[in-house]
């Protein structure tokens, strides 16, 4: 069952009719304040600034095109995002926020709220970090602001990311599928034929067929890419586990065999957001210099960063080590992020506590090893292949297409996200039917 036949099956039900409805109806509200920009800001400098830095184009992916209008909602998911992160890196640092999170339903609601709390907190800097940024461009976008300026449009923007935090929250509850990852989609895909007729727009010489050949190249590596994440996304390392036998009632029962999926691509596109995150943070506190006088060091450091650690920069060892970083930054936070999600010890306590075990291997301790190497091993497949979906492959495309990775907005990381919320949607779907079919045939 493909995602259109798992549609038109839905809306034949009214429960799941009215799930999808109601998630389409958030996601356009969405959509419309995404188009309300902040007044006084200069759209010409803003889109120039975007033309320039590649890792504020992928910001602006994350928020559906709401960062390069500089709309109410241009912050995106993005510090919900990186307070869930936080949140659940502190499980692994702090004894006791790991037994709040093991006391069930109680302890994940109180871990969600003080998520909710950071994420003001962090909305807030990210929202006063861009209005110092936007202040500090050449030619600038904001112009002088006094403190009530900055304060009322840190409180909108903040305001902003809240509201898409309810939303998401609102899709999660009452609709179908992630609604943090639907979002981010509906964001892409709202935003997709702008994006690519105004590429299409750029490269237009009026050369008739020749004007083509690039596009028809990009548009052969986009589908070539989109099967390979399909792949990679679904792609799954089954290790076999086998359940003991026990006595119940006078009888054997028990001696099942299944398999436990190791995901190939655990972590995501979570890992791409930290290496984003890390990347962009030396051009931002760059930007807080623009002021100083031009005879100080750092107002000389300030403008190197500038204008020499970007992705293409025509500083050809200085952009060897910039993808270079991007990719370590990318393949080590993979590794890192699927350490803290996939917790091999928990999961071998788990197999200890229900009798299962992996046929030649010892419960517990050698249990934990044995489902640390193979995961070591899977997660290097899925670290390289992210890696290469965020930094070899735009670079590759541009060289073979000849169009700037900057404008390619359907990219490796929009594709990567589009494909991976098809495929949590539609199985979603799927489950959401079959459970209603089994509970028709019940009744």
């Amino acid at each position: 069952m493909n995602l259109l036949e798992a549609l038109i099956n839905s809306f034949r039900l009214p429960e799941l009719r009215n799930k999808i409805l109601f998630t389409g109806g958030i996601l356009i509200v969405f959509r419309l304040f995404a188009n309300i920009a902040i007044p006084e800001a200069n759209k010409t400098a803003l889109g120039l600034l975007f033309n320039q830095q590649a890792l504020l184009g992928l910001l602006d992916l994350f928020s559906g095109g709401g960062l390069s209008r500089f709309s109410v909602v241009a912050m995106g998911m993005n510090p919900y995002i990186n307070a869930t992160i936080i949140m659940q890196l502190m499980t692994v640092i702090s004894e006791r926020i790991k037994e709040i999170q093991k006391e069930g339903e109680m302890g994940r609601r109180r871990i969600q709220r003080w998520s909710r709390y950071l994420t003001v907190a962090l909305g807030a800097g990210q929202a006063y970090g861009f209005t110092v940024l936007f202040q500090n461009t050449n030619p600038a976008i904001l112009g002088t602001l006094d403190w009530f300026q900055r304060t009322q449009i840190i409180l909108v923007l903040t305001a902003g990311t809240v509201m898409l935090m309810w939303f998401g929250e609102l899709i999660t509850e009452y609709g179908i599928g992630n609604g943090v990852s639907l979002i981010i989609f509906a964001g892409i895909i709202g935003r997709g034929p702008q994006g690519v007729a105004s590429v299409f727009t750029a490269h237009s010489t009026g050369g008739g067929l020749a004007d083509y050949v690039p596009f028809i190249i990009f548009g052969v590596i986009a589908l070539v890419m989109t099967a390979v994440i399909i792949e990679v996304q679904q792609a799954v390392r089954k290790i076999p586990i086998q359940s003991a036998q026990r006595v119940a009632g006078g009888r054997e029962v028990g001696r099942r065999a299944s398999f436990l999926p190791l995901r190939v691509n655990h972590a995501g596109v979570i890992p791409i957001i930290f290496a984003i995150s890390v990347m962009f943070l030396p051009t931002i506190i760059a930007n807080y210099f623009n002021a100083a006088p031009p005879s100080t060091w750092y107002y000389r450091a300030a403008h190197w960063i500038q204008g020499n650690f970007a992705p293409d920069t025509s500083n050809l060892p200085m952009a060897i080590t910039y993808n270079g970083l991007y990719f370590l930054f990318t393949f080590g936070f993979t590794y890192f992020y699927t350490a803290i999600t996939f917790d091999v010890h928990e999961v071998a306590d788990n197999l200890k506590r229900y009798s299962s075990f992996i046929p030649g291997i010892r419960p517990g301790r050698p249990t934990a090893d044995y489902l640390q190497a193979v995961m070591n091993r899977v997660t290097f497949v899925g670290a390289v292949f992210l890696g290469f979906i965020t930094v070899i492959l735009p670079i590759g495309t541009a060289k073979i297409s000849g169009i700037p990775h900057q404008q390619m907005y359907l990219g490796g990381t929009a594709i990567l996200i589009v494909v991976g919320v098809a495929l949590d949607t539609m199985k979603q779907l799927q489950t959401q039917l079959v459970m209603r079919q089994y509970r028709g045939f019940i009744k």
